[in-house]
């Protein structure tokens, strides 16, 4: 009688290929899955999932640790939700290539575009790289709690072969152009996933610079493509604001032709323009009628921010009497503004002045899209829940409202985009599409406004089980943020529970499964501060093979590794 190392007893496996729901044990040898079905092995160790969904462990194609993962071996939040693997360096955003004099103005756009904090990044980057491949090796000799792949970012190709004329969004010369290409396919061939770009307002320096590859033309996106194509491997991921979907695509297609490998781009529901994604999806359905392999990344609830005290963000920040209490610390700002003198005379001063300085502080007024951020959150409120539509109820002002909150220690919600219909039905048409993925959790990044690396627990809890609405299959969500993600970025040993494939799994207790209120922790270097979110009813997390998590809390198993290129 054959013996394992492991064997997940009794459980109801949702094996990633999209079938029904059985009951099955899961045999594991080494990092490898052995066995699904009715095992007679014994296992030297054994678990029971009786009760429970066994699924595979979850890959996150969306996540910015790049920078975490050069000092930190656990990559939280996305670990707590049932993922064992993330791919970072998205959004053309990274650290490598880095020349010393350029590795300020890579923090910068860092801290600007995906809101780390400069002071965590200045004090906890180790530098001791300058080109990609180098980065890759300083990543390859850390162990992690999942496995970690990268992509090449765009603008630090252009910070490195342009210095400061990047940041001017100048074009780069022919020789400039090959440089970055070479560099591209060389970063591809010692490991990175693919290549990375952005070509989004929202995208910005600490300094309000537009990020060094927005609004580029063709040329120099299909020279660096065409490079990476040549490799015979990697993928492409792009971010845009389509604001002229045809015309947008159409570079796509042209990125997608000369590289001849995957592609993925970012989208949404847009605010200002609630009927653009469906044109953006028609534009996909075309692209891949025609032969491409491209996909969208859609995300599981409202892109929106968190505001609060704590946070980057809260409605009171450019309130000229609230500044003279800006550089205490969040709790003696609460204890100042609930004193009655003070409070009377802030919201005597509170103007719609927006902070045009930092990501998403045009949002910071907007009170009918604000809700208070309860625990368990509700990532699906009603409207009628509104800061706005309560204030109406009680006949008080919104500001009132808010200030109440803030002031009591409460978060604000701000939703934005996939909300403009006051419901997630635009957010269910992009994830039941058949060429989309989920994506857009930004693990590890936007600390102190965003926290969405729980992503894959609100596809599984609120999409399978607790919505309202329309919901959507257990087998079709695990799928998707499983076999289907892994697939998009060219891993194809892992996401299925089937023999041969990567021993990643996850075992969950979906009756205890839910979502806890995110909360602000100074664990960061140089003590900066980051949102955290935890989940329950993750029972057993297995990555290669080996216990990374019981009950939500971490074991000493820290298997996970740098995964250099497609699989």
């Amino acid at each position: 009688m054959a013996e394992y190392d492991l064997v997940v007893r009794g459980g109801t496996v949702v094996d990633g290929n999209g079938g029904p729901p059985r009951t099955a044990d899961v045999a594991v040898s080494g990092d490898r899955i052995a066995e699904v079905g009715r095992v007679a092995g014994t296992g030297r160790r054994e678990i029971s999932a009786d009760g429970a969904v066994v699924a595979p462990g979850f890959v996150d194609v969306h996540t910015h640790y790049d920078g975490q993962a050069t000092w930190e071996s656990r990559l939280q939040p996305s670990s707590w939700h049932g993922v064992t693997t993330v791919v970072a360096g998205n959004c053309g955003v990274g650290f490598a290539p880095a020349l010393p004099e350029h590795r300020d103005r890579l923090i910068d756009l860092m801290e600007g575009v995906e809101d780390i904090p400069g002071i965590a990044l200045h004090e906890g980057l180790p530098w001791t790289w300058l080109s990609f491949p180098e980065y890759l090796d300083v990543l390859e000799a850390r162990h992690y709690d999942v496995d970690l792949a990268v992509q090449v970012p765009h603008a630090a190709l252009r910070v490195h072969a342009m210095g400061e004329r990047a940041a001017a969004h100048e074009e780069a010369t022919p020789d400039e152009v090959a440089l970055m290409a070479k560099l591209a396919a060389e970063a591809v061939r010692a490991g990175a996933l693919g290549f990375s770009t952005s070509r989004t307002l929202n995208h910005k320096s600490i300094d309000g610079e537009l990020i060094p590859s927005y609004g580029l033309g063709a040329a120099e996106l299909v020279a660096i493509g065409h490079a990476v194509g040549e490799t015979g491997t990697g993928v492409l991921q792009l971010v845009s604001d389509f604001p002229e979907p045809e015309r947008e695509f159409a570079l796509i297609r042209e990125l997608a032709e000369a590289a001849g490998r995957p592609l993925s781009f970012s989208l949404n529901q847009f605010p200002l323009d609630p009927e653009r994604h469906r044109t953006v999806l028609r534009l996909l359905e075309q692209a891949v009628a025609d032969g491409l392999e491209i996909r969208a990344q859609v995300a599981a609830r409202p892109v929106g921010l968190i505001l609060g005290l704590e946070n980057t963000l809260n409605p009171f920040m450019t309130n000229p009497v609230w500044r003279r209490i800006a550089d205490l610390t969040p709790g003696e700002q609460a204890a100042r503004m609930r004193e009655p003198g003070l409070r009377a005379e802030i919201l005597e001063a509170q103007t719609r002045e927006k902070n045009r300085s930092r990501l998403g502080g045009n949002l910071i007024h907007k009170y009918e899209l604000m809700y208070e951020l309860e625990d368990p959150p509700n990532y699906e409120p009603p409207v009628s829940t509104s800061v706005a539509a309560r204030a109406a109820a009680q006949g008080r002002d919104p500001v009132e409202l808010a200030y109440d909150i803030v002031a009591g220690g409460g978060m604000l919600y701000v939703v934005s985009a996939n909300y403009a219909d006051g419901d997630l039905d635009a957010v269910r048409e992009m994830l039941v599409h058949p060429d989309t993925i989920p994506g857009l959790s930004d693990g590890g990044a936007h600390v102190g406004t965003i926290c969405d690396g729980s992503f894959p627990t609100t596809l599984l809890a609120h999409w399978t089980r607790d919505r309202a609405g329309e919901r959507i299959p257990l087998e079709y969500i695990v799928r998707q943020q499983s076999r289907d993600t892994a697939r998009a970025v060219g891993l194809t040993d892992r996401g299925v529970l089937e023999p041969g494939l990567r021993a990643d799994l996850t075992v969950i207790d979906m009756a205890a499964l839910r979502l806890r209120r995110p909360e602000m922790r100074a664990d960061l270097p140089a003590g900066g501060r980051r949102l955290l979110q935890r989940a329950e009813g993750y029972v057993h997390t297995v990555v290669a093979g080996q216990e990374t998590y019981a009950d939500g809390v971490e074991t000493e198993a820290l298997p996970g590794r740098l995964l250099r290129g497609a699989r």
